[in-house]
């Protein structure tokens, strides 16, 4: 009983110290924490106040009766959704544009990214950065209606290129193969610039000396960026490698829904389409849920398990 009694009044003076340290930090940094203030209520009120309606995921939601007064039905949204005939075909769909999406907009920017530092002419260097972070500005829905008109069967300038050098007009946006290639293509060309920025910073860190050491050895630029540039920039690609598998599953919804028809569903129908179609147009809101929260289950398995595998391996990670 007096270890117990003894316990309880270290936690108690433990937590009245940390009151007691926050309340001073706060009086020597209270413009600091007014500051942050607006930034700690969006998250609570955007990010962790709409958890609450999780719970829908685990109900046969009616909205009259509220999230509490749903009849609570467990796993058989799960359930559900595991076995009706199109979740092979969604989730293989999902994967494939994620992975594809990754292998091909992850090294692209670091390689663009080392190539500009390698450019001489700081005019030259300042234009190509430019022209390169443009498309990251056009809208996307800018973006999809460009691809619609270049691609169009009849007058699209790609078909035009085509037909003039002898081939056949091919309707990209129909053919169900296509439909990958031209979501991952084009964001890589719209986000390649962008996405470079974090890495040309990370390279204007690097050690000049080292760089001058290498030429006196005579190393060339292929062999500095390979030995010198590279492990210099590791930590940044580490981490921003682990956010990517993280969201691995959250394609750009938005992008694919205004390139979706009906003649490319087979390839381009992936769980965030899914639960649109559920969810907003059939209002089966539980159901929907449900999808939504296992897509983001894992999200947050993939986040773990690429940051405990990156971090055993290079000793680099979030946590």
């Amino acid at each position: 009983m007096t270890n117990y009694t003894r316990t309880n009044d270290t936690k108690a003076n433990k937590r009245a110290g940390f009151f007691v340290r926050l309340g001073k930090d706060f009086k020597r940094n209270y413009i600091l924490y007014i500051m942050i203030a607006p930034v700690v209520a969006y998250y609570i009120i955007f990010a962790y106040v709409p958890m609450y309606g999780v719970q829908i995921a685990f109900r046969n939601f009616i909205p009259r009766l509220g999230f509490w007064n749903s009849p609570w039905v467990g796993l058989a949204h799960f359930t559900r959704f595991f076995n009706s005939f199109n979740f092979t075909n969604l989730l293989f769909n999902t994967i494939a544009i994620s992975i594809y999406s990754l292998l091909a907009s992850f090294p692209i920017p670091i390689i663009f990214a080392l190539l500009l530092n390698y450019l001489r002419g700081k005019p030259f260097r300042k234009t190509i950065q430019m022209v390169s972070y443009a498309p990251h500005f056009i809208s996307i829905v800018v973006l999809c209606g460009m691809i619609v008109i270049f691609m169009n069967p009849d007058t699209g300038i790609i078909n035009q290129i085509i037909t003039f050098f002898g081939g056949e007009s091919v309707a990209f946006l129909s053919n169900p193969a296509y439909f990958r290639s031209i979501y991952v293509w084009s964001g890589v060309w719209q986000n390649m610039g962008f996405a470079s920025i974090i890495y040309i910073a990370a390279l204007s860190g690097v050690d000049h000396e080292m760089h001058e050491a290498a030429i006196i050895d005579g190393a060339s630029k292929m062999q500095r960026m390979w030995y010198i540039d590279l492990p210099s920039i590791k930590p940044t690609i580490v981490i921003l490698l682990i956010f990517n598998i993280g969201g691995l599953m959250g394609v750009d919804f938005q992008k694919i829904l205004l390139l979706q028809n009906s003649l490319n569903m087979t390839t381009s129908d992936v769980l965030q389409t899914y639960i649109f179609r559920v969810g907003l147009l059939n209002s089966d809101f539980g159901f929907s849920t449900a999808v939504g929260l296992f897509n983001s289950v894992i999200n947050v398995v993939l986040l773990v398990s690429a940051n405990a595998i990156v971090k055993k391996t290079t000793s680099t990670g979030l946590w």
